[in-house]
Order: structure tokens, then C-alpha cells, then sequence
């Protein structure tokens, strides 16, 4: 029996003793032999994922940055303060991920899994260099280096990578919550900064980044989804009623956080937000991603997406991303729509 106390050891990388029968995979714990088999694989669902995110390849450096040079210097103060800051943190996500996610694969031992897994660690490290390249564009190496370890001056800042560095430290279930929480509060109050930018006519490659981002974030909450429903069925002794409370705690926790670093962030100072949209928004989402892993939701009165907020799905809508920002032609790194749309189905 595994619990959340139990420490799963790390897999061979060969084992000639593993089980090669579908049936006996299991998502942890298992007896596998390590080897990737394309033909035979328990969870159909990744093989769908797998080939969706591999249909999802694209380069940063084909974005046209060209108006964002002349933009970032017209920015208001408040706003290049938010820009910097939430870029930074956004920075911080993705190198983060890009080092987690081998670390939660050697606990893993359904094979497909493991390869989705890969790819997502591939598309972080995407993400990052999208950042990298944003930056490049915009400002001098000096600022640069400020912008990316922004988190040496701003306790703040500090203060919440620390937490997440934290978070994602555990070698049990916390971990797989963890994530989640990263890949569906985190990021997506960082993106919706961006989209008001992009309502207000300013910084258009940096939005046509996000949402290049935002796509591949939407499969990689998807992925996680999955992977801890599939262990709700495998693993039930891991979401028992007492579990499933901290759980929860730990989502409004993210929730509580992302609020807080709004107001510190953003304030009333942005034009087109107010905390109270924020507030609102980020409350919706902690109840979307509690129910979708039939936790029960954590706000009453955040059900449906704020009216206020309708242009956030608007902007990150994974299946308009078909058509190149500035040529208005088909992009060739857009090659199929993603399997659900996470901001509804999530």
C-alpha cells in the first residue's frame, strides 16, 4: 500500500525483471522495465497528449518584437514595474519546471507518462528562452540580468519562489499538487497581465509570446489532471477525505498567494484591471482547478468566469492560435487544436 508517507524508491534504468504486461503498469510504484513502448500503452490518453504537444512545436524568434521596443519605453511606470516583475517570476516558473519534471519522472513508472513528461520539460525550457529572447529584444543586457534576478532585491519576489522551491521538493502526492497548482494559478494570472496589455493596443509580440505559452501550459495542466486522476482510481488510499482536505488547502493557499502577489504587482494602478477583477479571476480559477479533481470548489459565488474577465479566455484561446500575429497567414507551428480547452474543461 503506498501512502503520502512513503518513499518511492528510484527506478533501475534497467530493470530485466520489470513487467511488460499493460495491465500491471501503474502511474507510481509499478515494476517497470523502463524501456518506452510506442505500441502498448495503458493510458490511451497519453498517447493523444503526446502527439498534440509534439504538434505544438514553435519558435520563439519568429514573433516580431519590432513595435515592443518603442512600447516598453512608453509604458507607464506602474506598468514596466508589473512587466518586469511578473516576467521575472513567469522566469522563474519555467526554469523551475524545466528542473522538476526529470526529478518527478524518476518516481513515474508507466513509460508513456514518462515520455509526455519529456516533451513538457522540452516546452519549458521553449518557455524560457521565449523570455530570454522577449527581454533581448526590449532592453540592454544590464537590465536584462536585473529584470531575470530581480528576486536578489525584491523580498517579495524572494519570498514566493522559495515557497514554490519548496512545494515542489516533496517525493509524494503534495508534488503532483504542487504542479498542478503551478501550471494552472500561477501562470495564468501572470499571462492575464499581458492580455490587458494586448487590449490596450500595447507590447503585441510579448502577448503573441504569452499566448504561444499559455497553449502549451493549458496541455501541460491537462497532463497533470490526468496523472492525478488516474491516481485517484489507482491509489485510492491517497484521497481519503482527510487527504483530499490539505489538498485543498494547498490550492487556496495558491490562490491566497496569487492574490496577494496582484495587489503587490498590479495594485489599482494598471489601466483596465482593478484588484477586484483580479481577485475575482483568481478565486474562479482555484475553484476550477479544485472541482476538476472532483475536490469540490473552495469560493462560493466563483463559478462561472467573471464577466469582467471574458477577454482573458478570449486572448488565451488555445484553438485561435492558427494564424501568424503580424502576416495574418497560417502559421506552420500551429498544426492542430489541443484536446480540451482547458479554461472551460479545467
Amino acid at each position: 500500500m503506498i501512502t503520502e508517507k512513503t518513499i518511492l524508491p528510484h527506478k533501475a534504468l534497467f530493470n530485466e525483471n520489470g513487467d511488460i504486461e499493460t495491465h500491471k503498469r501503474k502511474m507510481i510504484g509499478g515494476n517497470t522495465t523502463n524501456l518506452n513502448d510506442f505500441n502498448n500503452m495503458k493510458y490511451s490518453w497519453a498517447s493523444d497528449w503526446y502527439r498534440q504537444a509534439m504538434n505544438n512545436f514553435w519558435i520563439p524568434e519568429e514573433i516580431n518584437m519590432t513595435t515592443d521596443v518603442q512600447d516598453y519605453r512608453k509604458l507607464s511606470a506602474s506598468e514596466k514595474t508589473a512587466y518586469d516583475k511578473i516576467l521575472s517570476f513567469l522566469i522563474f516558473l519555467d526554469s523551475i519546471q524545466t528542473a522538476n519534471l526529470p526529478y518527478i519522472g524518476e518516481y513515474i513508472t508507466a513509460n508513456e507518462i514518462n515520455l509526455c513528461l519529456t516533451i513538457q520539460a522540452y516546452q519549458e525550457a521553449i518557455h524560457s528562452q521565449s523570455y530570454g529572447y522577449m527581454l533581448d529584444s526590449i532592453c540592454s543586457p544590464e537590465e536584462r540580468t536585473n529584470i531575470l534576478y530581480q528576486w536578489r532585491d525584491d523580498e517579495h519576489l524572494l519570498a514566493r519562489n522559495k515557497f514554490i522551491g519548496e512545494s515542489e521538493n516533496f517525493k509524494n502526492t503534495y508534488n503532483g499538487i504542487a504542479n498542478y497548482i503551478l501550471e494552472g494559478v500561477y501562470f495564468y494570472s501572470g499571462f492575464m497581465f499581458f492580455y490587458n496589455l494586448g487590449r490596450n493596443g500595447k507590447m503585441p509580440g510579448s502577448v503573441q509570446e504569452i499566448r504561444y505559452i499559455n497553449r502549451d501550459e493549458n496541455t501541460h495542466l491537462w497532463l497533470f489532471k490526468k496523472m492525478i486522476l488516474e491516481l485517484q482510481n489507482e491509489e485510492p488510499e491517497l484521497f481519503t477525505e482527510e487527504k483530499v482536505a490539505v489538498y485543498k488547502d494547498m490550492i487556496k493557499t495558491g490562490v491566497e498567494q496569487e492574490i496577494a502577489w496582484g495587489k503587490y504587482v498590479l495594485g489599482e494602478n494598471i489601466p483596465g484591471l482593478t484588484m477586484q477583477m483580479v481577485e475575482d479571476y483568481i478565486k474562479y480559477l482555484g475553484n476550477l482547478r479544485s472541482t476538476a479533481l472532483n475536490f469540490g470548489k473552495l469560493y462560493d459565488g466563483y463559478d462561472e468566469e467573471p464577466e469582467s474577465m471574458k477577454w482573458v479566455s478570449e486572448y488565451s484561446d488555445p484553438n485561435a492560435i492558427k494564424t501568424d500575429f503580424f502576416e495574418a497567414k497560417p502559421s506552420a507551428y500551429s498544426k492542430a487544436s489541443v484536446i480540451d480547452d482547458d479554461l472551460d474543461d479545467l
